[in-house]
């Protein structure tokens, strides 16, 4: 008889039920079959979703059972061991589909009488969410287990739990929604159904992908649990499609009707129900890693292949068990497999350093140049190359199971990670302690932020964060907070996709249409009116909607296209070799390099970096090239200043702070020059409190205020101006 649904206990264990009453146990690696229980005759089996594994690392007591729904209208929970522990009268007419939420503390089941119905973990009623006249195919738990999202014949519907929050609905296809599921890492939404097409979706309702229509409607579809892949299955059909919607891979397996898909927990492998009574496994293989000369394969589930295309040099890589996440970069291969993390230098393959793992399952690997960091379901553990454990940072509601490579990110000395309590925040952390940095306050921005990028080089106390927000704008700030608070700056709008370069300071982003490189995005810090004269722009048409920027390396760009295909473009290498020259203070080699290049972009560049680093005559040649001729006047008037202090005051009131400048002088001892300085920016009221504390010159700014009122006719209003001026002659 037809198998109708399939779930995975461990990595490799998996349960599947079918309409001849029987609940079957099968072992892959060993290929072994058992059967667990027989079900009375009159249990036709619909859906089957295991007990959540346990969040945060903490194993729970239940996890060893499932809940079974079947065409008589009730659900049952079932122990590993086959024992039916409860069953419980749900719907009229058949029970469709029954979801646990991800802390295991609710269960959702739909069904054939139009019902969504809220569940404790025991089985007790708790509310019915909906009622409707369609029957519901399909439901999935919101990221946050706060909201359900199930299908109404065309339609779907997001509805919150809590009562009177807005329901979200909107018409997804144009035949009959068979299937939905929702990902609780990159938080997109995957429909499909008897119009034959796939859609993906983000929690908006806003679509991102569809698919051609197929030659069959489509029965099943599966996110794996990383969020990067998807399953779609149909009529002796097997479909494995990347995140943004694009098929990686199509299978035409003779199966009939695929009713379900399930993937394994470390998302190596899946397991498809089909209707003609088989259970179909399939492995995810030939994944592919690419960095400078090097293009590594996933070739079986054990073995890698290296290829160096320089001397066209060919390694095998063979593992003891299969390869679950790997990451090349900064020159070292890092491969988790199921009990163990191996690291691999690209200057010699043959002696890798091999670990063993605590937890598991890794669910995300990222690199620095000095130190990697490994996520999996119990906690970020940073390691040095050389498999030392460095640091296992922890936050308050951590959830690891939950990061993705936009909401972590890591530095040679910092690690960001976006919280998901409070998608405003993001905690900063020193690599090397594991303790958060600075003052230990988390980082807040005002609207919700969702993707993080920290910049790769140059010193830790000018450490830079860029992340985009919920409406697509660009933002940039210091990770370093001295107790005052940092300015975050915007520096782009639209951006889809952003990233560091691994050698230079240089930002690369796509916004709206165009590809935009950021040679200097300190700049905004400096004379943020320069900021655009510092950019690189091109047109962005060539790599229609939604492309993202897979990595940036050297002076080359690879970007992934909508439709799945890799574009390589390069910029200028110039800024880099700037960069470097600035980085070890070598002003005439910069200087020297952008009058043989010619190019304003890059004398701009210059300009900002002079100004960064307080070398004035750098500064002055290259606003002079740039034509800024009040910024080269107002440069040299700072160069006849006799202290140093004054001096350095005015470089600060150049970058526009005029709170350091002011504080500086008074430290300084200049009281005279602060209060000029606040006359010449029309402080007034500043000007007349410094003068009144430090019991000087009251009589000098009363007479520049009486001035300035006199060439604009205007008669003294202000209180204070007016009892000073009684008791002071001029």
């Amino acid at each position: 008889e037809l198998v109708s649904c399939v779930g995975w206990t461990t990595a490799d264990e998996l349960y599947s039920c079918s309409d001849d009453h029987q609940i079957m146990k099968w072992n892959p690696v060993t290929s072994e079959t058992t059967r667990v229980v027989k079900l009375p005759d009159d249990v036709y089996p619909i859906d089957l979703h295991w007990f959540p594994r346990g969040v945060g690392g903490k194993k729970q007591s239940q996890a060893e059972s499932f809940v079974l729904t079947s065409s008589d209208g009730k659900f049952h929970l079932i122990s590993k061991l086959g024992r039916v522990e409860k069953s419980v009268e749900a719907h009229c007419g058949a029970v469709l589909a029954g979801r646990w939420n991800y802390e295991g503390t609710a269960l959702v089941t739909v069904g054939e009488d139009g019902q969504v119905k809220i569940w404790s973990k025991s089985g007790m009623l708790r509310s019915t969410l909906a009622q409707q006249g369609t029957p519901v195919y399909s439901v999935s738990w919101a990221p946050d287990s706060d909201k359900v999202l199930f299908t109404s014949g065309k339609q779907l519907i997001i509805k919150p739990l809590q009562p009177n929050a807005k329901v979200l609905q909107w018409k997804a296809h144009d035949g009959l929604i068979l299937k939905t599921d929702w990902n609780s890492v990159n938080d997109l939404i995957l429909s499909a159904g008897e119009d034959c097409r796939y859609k993906v979706w983000d929690s908006f309702g806003r679509g991102l992908y569809n698919s051609q229509p197929h030659e069959f409607p489509i029965t099943s579809l599966a996110w794996a649990l990383d969020g990067e892949l998807f399953a779609v299955g149909s009529f002796n059909t097997l479909r494995l499609c990347d995140k943004t919607g694009w098929s990686y891979a199509l299978e035409k397996p003779n199966t009939g009707s695929i009713f379900t898909i399930s993937w394994s927990i470390d998302g190596t492998q899946l397991a498809g129900a089909c209707g003609n009574g088989h259970v179909i496994f399939a492995h995810v293989v030939e994944q592919h890693w690419e960095w400078k000369n090097f293009e590594i394969t996933l070739i079986k589930r054990r073995t890698m292949k290296v290829h160096n295309v320089l001397n066209d040099a060919v390694d095998l890589l063979e593992f003891r068990d299969r390869v679950i996440k790997a990451s090349l970069s900064y020159g070292y291969l890092v491969v988790s497999t199921s009990l163990q993390c191996y690291v691999f230098s690209t200057k010699n393959w043959n002696t890798p350093l091999i670990f063993d793992l605590k937890e598991g399952t890794v669910s995300l690997i990222l690199q620095a140049e000095r130190h990697f960091l490994l996520v999996d379901g119990g906690g970020l553990y940073l390691y040095s190359y050389e498999g030392r454990l460095i640091s296992s940072p922890k936050y308050p509601g951590m959830r690891t199971d939950i990061l993705n490579a936009q909401t972590v990110s890591l530095s040679n000395d910092t690690l960001a990670v976006k919280d998901k309590a409070d998608e405003k925040v993001i905690f900063i952390f020193e690599a090397l302690s594991g303790k958060p940095l600075g003052d230990g306050k988390p980082l807040t921005h005002k609207t919700e932020i969702v993707e993080i990028a920290l910049d790769q080089k140059g010193l830790t106390n000018e450490r830079k964060i860029a992340f985009i927000d919920k409406n697509r704008d660009l933002f940039i700030t210091s990770v370093k907070r001295f107790g005052k608070e940092q300015k975050i700056v915007k520096i782009g709008t639209m951006v889809q996709s952003l990233a560091w370069n691994d050698t230079s300071n240089i930002l690369c982003g796509i916004q709206d249409s165009r590809f935009t490189v950021w040679y200097y995005p300190n700049t905004v810090y400096v004379d943020k009116d320069l900021l655009p004269k510092t950019l690189y722009e091109k047109d962005a048409s060539e790599f229609s909607k939604n492309p993202q920027i897979v990595s940036f390396v050297g002076n080359q760009v690879t970007i992934r296209r909508a439709d799945g295909s890799l574009v390589h473009l390069h910029i200028s290498p110039y800024p880099a070799i700037l960069h470097d020259y600035v980085s070890t203070s070598r002003w005439e080699d910069g200087v020297r390099l952008c009058r043989f290049v010619k190019d304003q972009t890059l004398w701009a560049c210059l300009a900002a970096m002079a100004v960064a680093n307080k070398d004035m005559t750098t500064a002055e040649i290259a606003y002079a090239a740039i034509g800024e001729i009040d910024k080269v006047q107002y440069i040299n008037s700072i160069k006849d200043l006799p202290s140093k202090e004054s001096r350095m005051a005015h470089m600060l009131l150049f970058s526009g702070s005029t709170q350091e400048a002011e504080t500086l002088l008074l430290q300084s001892g200049l009281v005279y020059q602060a209060i000029q300085v606040n006359i010449n920016l029309y402080n007034w009221e500043r000007a007349l409190d410094l003068a009144v504390k430090h019991r000087t010159h009251v009589d000098t700014v009363l007479a520049y205020r009486q001035k300035f009122l006199q060439d604009f006719g205007k008669k003294e209003t202000n209180q204070r101006f007016l009892q000073y001026a009684e008791g002071v002659s001029i």
